[in-house]
């Protein structure tokens, strides 16, 4: 009898799916973001999903960002259906998944040089089919890679972008420091500050910076 249990018991958690594995489901297209980025319906759902294993240019990096959206439009028409494979759940909310419409669309990406594969998340996606695809896209010359050595990888792009913002942002800080309500210990102090060009202090924008210390 304990044999049969046993037997029982280890069926169920064979059909058990493992932590790591990716589920597959249908889904309807809603629209597309960017090159990289879809809005589905799923059961009840609208989700965003981002596929995944690639990085498609950003839309700021013209032209590339433009064409790679319009190469994505092209494959994947408002209304059709589509097949996920999902992964996870990003820190964005997008559900990360390989979409499916006859072929392996984030492949096609790549493989048509629309998209570099994504080698920081290459490790749930079949790694040695999308850098084998990218390279040939690139010994090919096809799309991003039409510029000698490719464009600026968008990982890097958006690492620049971000670095340049923080820059700006320090450097637009009188004396580079910024406070915090609290830490100023006055009101009639949080208004020299104010005066003095830090206006991030008066967040409602009335005038006054940190009325909370009145």
């Amino acid at each position: 009898m304990a044999s049969c249990w046993l037997t029982l018991l280890l069926a169920l958690v064979a059909a058990l799916p493992s932590a790591g594995s990716a589920q597959t489901g249908q889904a309807e297209v809603l629209s597309i973001g960017d090159g990289d980025t879809i809005r589905v319906q799923q059961g009840q759902q609208r989700i965003t999903v981002r596929l995944a294993c690639i990085d498609a240019p950003e839309m700021a990096q013209a032209p590339h960002g433009a064409k790679a959206r319009s190469y994505l439009q092209s494959r994947l028409r408002l209304g059709s259906s589509v097949t996920l494979r999902t992964q996870t759940v990003d820190r964005y909310g997008r559900t990360v998944a390989e979409v499916f419409s006859g072929v392996n669309i984030n492949l096609a990406l790549v493989e048509d040089g629309m998209a570099f594969a994504y080698r920081k998340y290459l490790g749930q996606c079949d790694a040695k089919e999308y850098l084998d695809a990218e390279f040939r896209a690139s010994r090919s010359r096809y799309g991003v890679w039409q510029v000698p050595g490719g464009i600026t990888r968008p990982w890097d792009f958006r690492r620049s972008r971000s670095e340049g913002r923080s820059a700006r942002t320090t450097e637009s800080i009188p004396g580079g420091r910024k406070y915090r309500c609290k830490e100023i210990g006055s009101y009639q102090q949080a208004q020299v500050l104010l005066r003095q060009g830090h206006t991030y202090l008066d967040s409602n924008g009335d005038g006054e910076a940190c009325e909370s210390l009145r």
